[in-house]
């Protein structure tokens, strides 16, 4: 079993401490501090293997759209994907998620960040024989190779791997804002986030707890899920980065059920699942034990529930978390709401870490990212493994895609409901 970091790194509040715990890399049995074996391979992260042909451990395909014929270039969803913080290993898994357009026939990637200093880790990588297309705007890429729009001059920009530093700071910020331009004015088909320190982006134009805030602010949501998925289990939380003595007062009846339709909606239009099924946490220890270990489920959680489940809904719980979690009940859902953040995502990160993607759920438009810090300690030599990167990008594809055909699919039932009317 491996060992692995207790925060979800792109929306942790904390990425700057050099607490090998915050640090995005993963410690299994047979590699320390999450470096890669000599021989450069990874469980299901082998560098030079393309989506769909075999992973090299159980000799199958991987059920990615990879596998379907090379899509022309005006059928392909354009990515973007920020920088981040390029002290940390975002340039690095960045670069080797993306190494040799191995994605080419999936989508067009644009990178938004720093042509200088992803050649310093290109360099560093020794993918030299692997060139980058500079791309002065979003309406010069190529949707042949891996394209990278500098978005804040660079010319004597000092790269100290592992070191917070306020430029670095503000470049991620940079990057930030262009991808969210390009993505407003419709260029973009999804955005994936590299790692940030929620520290040194801090100004006065950025003043939020991480990514998700911001782009909240930016598109005019209200509300949102953050929604830890993988191919195994979903998990959405009813309080996010709240501190644990404030959760109880922010479990209320009105924020459970606006989790819960957010989620069945993300369920619905993201994955692709027509009557999602999910299960709710209580509260409480053992879910409040009938209200000897307290009320809240007898008087909030449980209520919600049998009214939604009269409307048709299969919201089943409230579950006491260990044994919920305990007997792998989760294997029996589509998804799961906890009503506060350890509740849910250490026993995600015990899961389904390796495979795990931060998604925003309740946006206008698809953002994912890594669920991994900026991870210091190892930044800059070659140890970070781009696995959630990758997974992160995919998501975002396959998101992405299903939109598309839901918005299609309700448009058409509009039509055959309301035949007179588009006569």
């Amino acid at each position: 079993m491996e060992q692995r970091q207790p925060d979800h790194g792109n929306d942790s509040p904390n990425d700057q401490s050099g607490n090998p715990q915050a640090k995005g890399q993963r410690q299994p049995e047979n590699r320390a501090n999450g470096q890669r074996q000599p021989n450069g391979r990874d469980k299901g992260a082998q560098r030079d293997r393309e989506p769909g042909e075999p992973n090299g451990q159980s000799g199958q395909k991987e059920e990615r759209p990879g596998q379907a014929p090379e899509k022309p270039a005006a059928d392909r969803l354009v990515i973007g994907i920020t920088l981040g913080d390029y002290n940390g290993i975002g340039p690095e898994v960045i670069l080797k998620a993306l190494q040799y357009n191995r994605l080419q026939k999936l989508c067009t990637p644009v990178i938004y960040g720093s042509m200088r200093v992803l050649n310093r880790y290109r360099n560093l990588l020794n993918f030299k024989d692997w060139n980058l297309n500079g791309a002065p705007h979003i309406g010069q890429i190529s949707h042949k190779l891996t394209n990278v729009i500098t978005c804040w001059p660079d010319q004597n920009q000092d790269i100290q791997p592992g070191h917070v530093t306020p430029e670095a700071g503000q470049a991620a910020l940079a990057c930030l804002r262009r991808a969210v331009e390009d993505m407003k004015a419709g260029k973009l088909d999804a955005l994936v986030t590299a790692p940030i320190n929620k520290y040194n982006i801090q100004s006065e134009e950025f003043k939020f707890p991480g990514h998700t805030e911001y782009l909240a602010e930016e598109f005019g949501v209200a509300d949102n899920l953050m929604f830890m998925v993988s191919e195994t289990l979903r998990v959405g939380v009813v309080t996010g980065h709240v501190p644990l003595g404030r959760v109880r007062q922010n479990v209320t009846r009105e924020r459970i059920q606006q989790k819960l339709d957010l989620m069945m909606q993300s369920l619905k239009q993201d994955f692709g699942i027509q009557k999602p099924r999910i299960a709710v946490l209580g509260l409480n220890p053992h879910a409040g034990e009938a209200g000897l270990l307290g009320n809240e489920e007898l008087e909030i959680i449980t209520p919600l529930l049998d009214e939604l489940r009269n409307k048709g809904q299969l919201v089943l719980g409230p579950f006491a978390a260990d044994g919920f979690f305990g007997t792998r009940a989760y294997k029996s859902f589509d998804a799961v709401l906890a009503m506060y953040h350890d509740q849910g995502l250490i026993p995600f990160k015990s899961i389904a870490f390796e495979e795990g993607v931060n998604f925003t759920a309740g946006m206008p438009v698809v953002r994912t990212s890594p669920d991994h810090g900026t991870a210091y300690d190892i930044a800059g030599k070659d140890r970070a493994d781009e696995t959630s990167m990758l997974q992160a990008i995919y998501t975002a594809i396959d998101v992405a895609r299903r939109r598309k055909e839901y918005a299609e699919l309700e448009a058409n039932a509009l039509v055959v409901k309301h035949p007179a009317e588009n006569r």
